[in-house]
């Protein structure tokens, strides 16, 4: 049966370098390549199956994202946000040299693929998603702060197998045999007992969404996307089109961007050399029609369109 080889990347943060481990199935002269993304507290082991399915076309790359797995811990907890996820895997595509990249991603895994896809001149040329959407549900992220990092200890792979299934039972079906491969890769041995591979501290950020910092990121989203709509606009029909409805998105996205500041700081008291994670990647919120973005906002484009005409 194959099995993958476990490689590693150097990728850059705020401070210092981290190493980004990856498992990379096939062969390494393919330069059609597909990329798997585990979810948030997953690692790359969880592709096996799927890897050892399609490698007669591809050559399957599955990292462990900073802070699992194999991967390096972050130093500053607040480094484990979306922006960073996605600089980490540009210096992993950087390093495959693919001439073709396809990725699949699972929930946070699906996010990072929309931010780097989103990227000007991004080799990411199919994008499949699994268990994520544009929105970010609060009963969904209340359900995965109950739980994640949290420090547990297991006395043996059956009882480990036992607890992460309780919290994992929307992955679907699976056989014993199945979800016992599957936990095995999540776990270390530390002392007389086994422990998550993953470092507890990726919880500090996630936990800092709250429902109104999400809301208030995909307002603020939705806004951005109004305005590049009308430079679209001023592109085709020239600089004096719509001036003042420019004027008007120009300052309710000044009103968000202090909104969502201030949100952000209620919600993580920050170190002077901390930054501000990203309650939403823009590139998630794609296709959000003006029924989901603030009724004021809408309006208030609306005259400003309306008054320039």
């Amino acid at each position: 049966m194959s099995e993958p080889r476990l490689l590693d990347v150097h990728c850059l943060n705020g401070t210092s370098l981290h190493r980004m481990a990856y498992w990379e199935w096939g062969d390494p002269a393919n330069h059609t390549v597909l990329v798997c993304l585990h979810g948030l507290t997953r690692q790359g082991r969880d592709f096996d199956t799927l890897a050892r399915a399609v490698l007669d076309r591809y050559r399957v790359v599955c990292p462990d994202v900073v802070g699992r797995g194999r991967s390096d811990w972050l130093r500053n907890p607040m480094g484990y946000v979306l922006p960073q996820y996605v600089s980490d895997m540009v210096a992993l595509l950087a390093r495959l040299k693919a001439d073709t990249v396809h990725w699949l991603g699972t929930s946070m895994g699906g996010l990072i693929g929309l931010g780097v896809a989103a990227l000007g001149g991004s080799p990411v040329s199919k994008l499949v998603l699994n268990d994520v959407g544009p929105r970010l549900d609060p009963a969904g992220l209340a359900r995965i702060g109950g739980y994640v990092g949290q420090t547990r200890r297991w006395q043996t792979l059956d009882e480990a197998a036992d607890a992460l299934w309780a919290i994992s039972t929307g992955f679907g079906p699976h056989t014993r045999e199945q979800w016992l491969t599957l936990t095995e890769p999540q776990l270390k041995t530390e002392g007389d007992a086994l422990v998550p591979r993953s470092d507890p501290d990726i919880a500090v950020p996630f936990k800092a969404i709250t429902p109104e910092l999400a809301a208030a990121g995909e307002a603020l989203v939705a806004l951005e996307e109004e305005a590049a709509a009308h430079d679209a606009r001023c592109a085709r029909n020239g600089p004096a089109f719509g001036r003042l409805a420019l004027i008007g998105a120009v300052r309710q996205l000044a009103a968000l961007r202090s909104e969502h500041q201030r949100a952000t700081r209620r919600s993580v008291p920050l170190a002077s050399n901390s930054t501000i994670p990203s309650a939403t990647p823009r590139s998630s919120t794609r296709g959000h029609s003006s029924a989901n973005r603030p009724r004021s906002s809408v309006r208030s484009a609306r005259i400003a369109r309306s008054r320039a005409r």
